[in-house]
């Protein structure tokens, strides 16, 4: 089993930025690949941005050009770098990881909130 744990949401003005992050830790575990989902109220939970192992990374195309997933392989962490936000952008996020033996673990969610 992988445990995953979130830190860096918030409160923060349209326009403004945040980082999130998210630590993987477990025992006998490789990473095929990690990434970011989100849900706000009443929504499904969507894709935000994925990357693989290799670096390979896709988009949502409501956040392209804006957030920038990125992965440090050797501490099993990956990030969100989250820039010119929108109060569309409010939501739950949620770290998810795929192990190469086709295991998914999701981290309990970090809030995130723009105000107009």
């Amino acid at each position: 089993q992988v445990q995953l744990v979130e830190s860096g949401g918030g409160l923060v003005q349209a326009g403004g930025s945040l980082r999130l992050s998210c630590a993987a830790s477990g025992n006998s575990f490789s990473i095929y690949a990690m990434g970011w989902y989100r849900q706000a109220p009443g929504k499904q939970r969507e894709l935000v941005a994925t990357i693989t192992s290799g670096g390979s990374t896709n988009y949502a195309d409501s956040v392209k050009g804006r957030f920038t997933i990125s992965r440090d392989n050797a501490k099993n962490t990956v990030s969100l770098q989250m820039n010119s936000l929108k109060p569309e952008d409010t939501a739950v996020y949620y770290c998810h990881l795929i192990t190469t033996r086709g295991g998914n673990s999701w981290g309990q969610g970090t809030q995130v909130t723009v105000s107009s």
